[in-house]
């Protein structure tokens, strides 16, 4: 293949969709079950054990499908800008647990939406390159309405997946995209409809995705 895969729109939609539904699976079948345990079980401390975990799910939940609205929605009309303080809010609430945390360094302002949808997920993309966790570290490139960014991915055993490079270029290893693909190919066009692109290299013990 010579140059990006062009995806049907509809392929498109129904791939980022299935991405969507899989960041939700775990959280909101974790409420189901606690609310099951709920409704059968007297025992207290049980009890108290399962309404901790629907609270912690329904937070996890609520922050994905806020983070899911702003990378992979419209969020606004089209030439919309977004806050980058609301991005920084939406990233942390998604991202950062006890594995994994994010220091942001962008300067707050008002970004056009697609650079911000962009953003968003190379964060997603940085995390598949620290399998076991690590710091996630978001620096500017350039500044203002042009800005592009840098993400440095630090921990342990961090690598680059062998199929991310070309995804990012739109160009599937097999000539097809699936659900699992989607996301990294959605980020490549994006960056496209931006005039980027964005390239993955290993610096040191880390791995460093940045606009181009």
């Amino acid at each position: 293949m010579s140059g990006p895969l062009a995806l049907d729109a509809l392929d498109l939609a129904a791939l980022l969709c299935s991405r969507v539904c899989h960041d939700l699976i775990s959280p909101t079948g974790a409420i189901v079950n606690g609310l099951e345990v709920l409704e059968e079980d007297t025992d207290a401390e049980t009890r108290s054990f399962a309404l901790d975990l629907i609270k912690k799910s329904a937070k996890t939940a609520s922050a994905r499908l806020q983070f899911c609205r702003l990378a992979f929605g419209a969020a606004g009309s089209a030439g919309a800008k977004i806050d980058l303080g609301e991005a920084e809010s939406m990233a942390r609430g998604f991202m950062e647990d006890e594995k994994t945390k994010l220091s942001w360094n962008l300067p707050r302002g008002l970004m056009l939406k697609n650079r911000v949808k962009l953003l968003l997920n190379m964060l997603v993309v940085a995390t598949q390159t620290i399998p076991r966790g690590g710091t996630l570290t978001v620096e500017p490139i350039g500044e203002d309405e042009t800005m592009g960014f840098r993400i440095t991915a630090s921990g342990i055993s961090a690598r680059i997946p062998p199929a991310l490079p070309k995804l990012l270029d739109g160009i599937p290893s097999n000539g097809a995209i699936d659900a699992q693909a989607i996301q990294p190919f959605y980020t490549g066009l994006l960056a496209r409809v931006c005039g980027l692109a964005v390239g993955l290299a290993a610096e040191d013990d880390a791995i460093v995705l940045a606009t181009r």
